[in-house]
C-alpha cells in the first residue's frame, strides 16, 4: 500500500509550546496542563506515561483539536490548530488519525463503513471509501471481514480495524491513546507489531499514550514523561526507562527509587546496589565475574533481562558481601564495564 505524504515536510510533525488547560470541576479548578512543551520528529514513536490524573488524556485530547486550549501553540505539519476554527481547522485535523483505547467502533456499521468513515464525512462517495477501506483493511490483514460487524470480532481484530481508520484518509500523524490496555499480551504483541509496521513501512509518526512499559519499551523511539500537567522528563527511551532523573519516572518504572551515585566506604562488609546495564555487556558474566575476581559474594535478589527497540538492558538488586577493599574493587570494575551502580540500602 502506497502512502501519499505531502512533499517534503519540516523535521517536526509536532510542537507543542506552552500548552495550558484548565478545567472548573465541582471540587474548584484544576489546572490538567500546565506550559506543556513537547516536539515529535517525523517518523518516530513518541511515547507519553504518567500516572492517572497527570493530563495524558488532556494532552491528546489538545492536539488532535477535540479540546480547546486555554494558552499555547499546537503545531502538526506546520499548522497552528489552536487558533483555526471551521473549514480551516476541519482541513488541517486530517493530517491526525486517532486510535482510542475502546475502539470507538459503530457497531450497526460494517468493518468496511467504519474504516471509510473519515473519508464519508470528508465528502467522498461511498465507492471512493470502499476501495480505500479495502485497501487499508487488505494492509492490516483483515480484508476478509470488511462486511462483518465489530460484534463479530475479537478484541484485537477490532483494534486493527480502529487502526485502519485511523489511516484512511493518509494522515501525517496517528494518535495512539492506551491502545492495548484492554488486551491480553499475545493480542497486544500483535498490535504492537502493526504500529511498528505503521511507522516503519508508512513513515508516519505516532503518538503513544500509555501506562504500559512493556508497550513503551517494545514500541518507543521516545518518551516524555508527564506529572501534574507538566513534561518532568523527556529523551530517548532507553535512557528515560534505564536512566530516569525524575522523581515520576522513578515511581513509574520501579517500586523502589536507587538511592544518589555510591563508592563503599572503608570496613564495610556489605552493601545492597541497584545495577543497570545497557547494550551488548548485558549478556555478560559480569557478576560472576567481580565475584571470582575480588572474591566478593553476590545475592541476586530480583531483577531481568530485556531490551528496548533494539537494545538489550539488565536491572538487577544485589546483596554483595565482602571486605570494604573488595566491595570498592567490584564497585569500579562494574563502573569500568559501562554498569551504572547505586546504593539502595544496607543489606
Amino acid at each position: 500500500m502506497v502512502n501519499d505524504q505531502a512533499s517534503t515536510p519540516p523535521a517536526e510533525v509536532v510542537r507543542l509550546e506552552g500548552v495550558r488547560k484548565g478545567y472548573r470541576t465541582p471540587a474548584g479548578w484544576v489546572d490538567a496542563l500546565r506550559g506543556v512543551d513537547l516536539g515529535v520528529a517525523r517518523g518516530t514513536i513518541q511515547g507519553v506515561i504518567g500516572f492517572s490524573g497527570s493530563g495524558k488524556s488532556t494532552l491528546v485530547r489538545c492536539l488532535a483539536r477535540l479540546e480547546q486550549p486555554d494558552a499555547g501553540r499546537v503545531l502538526v505539519g506546520g499548522d497552528d490548530l489552536a487558533v483555526l476554527d471551521g473549514d480551516a481547522l476541519r482541513e488541517a485535523r486530517r493530517k491526525i488519525g486517532m486510535v482510542f483505547q475502546s475502539y470507538n467502533l459503530l457497531r450497526s456499521a460494517t468493518v468496511a463503513e467504519n474504516v471509510a468513515l473519515p473519508l464519508s464525512l470528508a465528502g467522498a462517495s461511498a465507492g471512493e471509501g470502499r476501495k480505500r477501506a479495502l485497501e487499508i483493511l487488505r494492509w492490516v490483514g483483515l480484508a476478509e471481514r470488511a462486511d462483518s460487524y465489530p460484534g463479530q470480532l475479537s478484541g484485537g481484530q477490532r483494534q486493527r480495524v480502529a487502526i485502519a481508520r485511523g489511516l484512511v484518509a493518509r494522515p501525517e500523524l496517528l494518535l495512539t491513546d492506551e491502545p492495548t490496555s484492554a488486551l491480553d499480551p499475545e493480542t497486544t504483541a500483535t498490535v504492537l507489531d502493526l504500529l511498528r509496521r505503521v511507522r516503519d513501512e508508512l513513515g508516519l509518526t505516532i503518538l503513544l499514550v500509555t501506562h504500559e512499559m512493556s508497550s513503551v519499551r517494545a514500541l518507543c523511539d521516545r518518551v516524555a514523561v508527564l506529572d501534574a500537567g507538566q513534561v518532568v522528563e523527556e529523551g530517548a527511551a532507553r535512557d528515560v526507562l534505564l536512566r530516569p532523573r525524575s522523581a515520576a519516572a522513578r515511581r513509574l518504572l520501579s517500586p523502589r527509587e536507587a538511592g544518589p551515585a555510591w563508592s563503599p566506604p572503608a570496613g564495610s562488609s556489605a552493601a545492597r546496589l541497584s545495577l543497570q546495564f545497557l547494550g551488548p555487556v548485558t549478556g555478560e558474566p559480569l557478576l560472576w565475574e567481580v565475584g571470582h575476581r575480588f572474591g566478593v559474594t553476590v545475592n541476586v535478589l530480583a531483577g531481568e533481562i530485556d531490551r528496548t527497540t533494539a537494545t538489550p538492558y539488565g536491572s538487577f538488586v544485589v546483596d554483595v558481601t565482602g571486605s570494604g577493599e573488595a566491595l570498592a574493587g567490584a564497585v569500579d570494575h562494574l563502573r569500568g564495564r559501562g554498569v551504572e551502580v547505586s546504593r539502595l540500602e544496607a543489606a
